[in-house]
């Protein structure tokens, strides 16, 4: 059963999509697109699964506006007017694979049932422990990323935090030579 959060979240990120798809100004549907990231964290979250939603959180929600926004400030916000003809060619792409992504999931084992492949996998004492060694945590998955893989978890947020580090050099480099340009105009050019 559902709890009202959830329902709620659901309702936000649905209203946050259809707003996504149907705004014009690109400057609000990046902002919309780090909205979009923070509620699916905030869905993370509740589902148990805080590693997903830090890794949501400074990802989508951080880093990935920060460049669309950061793009955005170099490139301009003008949009070329869309046509208004139909094109059938388009349509049809967008059809034939929505159609396969769907005909693709009826294969899929039941939501939730035990003869899943993912609860055949891990031997029963495999779970039974990871709830003991990390002290009741509910969720398996964060016990295997917090605990048994700790290490391989630290070395991708350090890869998400060198990545950050070289984006924000690269926008610092970028501003530098802005203002070595804008002062050099100033001085009359290089002397």
């Amino acid at each position: 059963m559902m709890i009202p959060i959830e329902v709620v979240l659901l309702l936000l990120l649905v209203i946050t999509a259809i707003t996504i798809a149907r705004i014009r100004d690109l400057w609000a549907a990046v902002m919309f697109t780090g909205i979009y990231s923070f509620l699916s964290a905030s869905w993370m979250l509740i589902l148990d699964a805080p590693d997903v939603s830090f890794t949501e959180a400074a990802v989508g929600a951080g880093i990935s506006t920060v460049l669309m926004l950061s793009t955005l400030a170099l490139t301009g916000t003008k949009t070329r007017a869309a046509g208004d003809s139909f094109r059938p060619v388009p349509f049809l792409a967008v059809v034939v694979t929505g159609g396969m992504l769907v005909y693709g999931t009826l294969d899929m084992p039941h939501f939730g049932s035990p003869e899943d492949p993912i609860h055949l996998y891990p031997s029963p004492g495999f779970v039974e422990r990871s709830e003991h060694d990390m002290h009741g945590l509910p969720n398996v998955v964060t016990a295997v990323l917090a605990s048994y893989r700790g290490y391989d978890t630290l070395g991708e947020t350090t890869v998400v935090l060198t990545a950050g580090i070289a984006v924000l050099l690269i926008l610092r480099k970028g501003k530098d030579e802005k203002a070595y340009a804008s002062k050099s105009n100033a001085t009359g050019g290089s002397q």
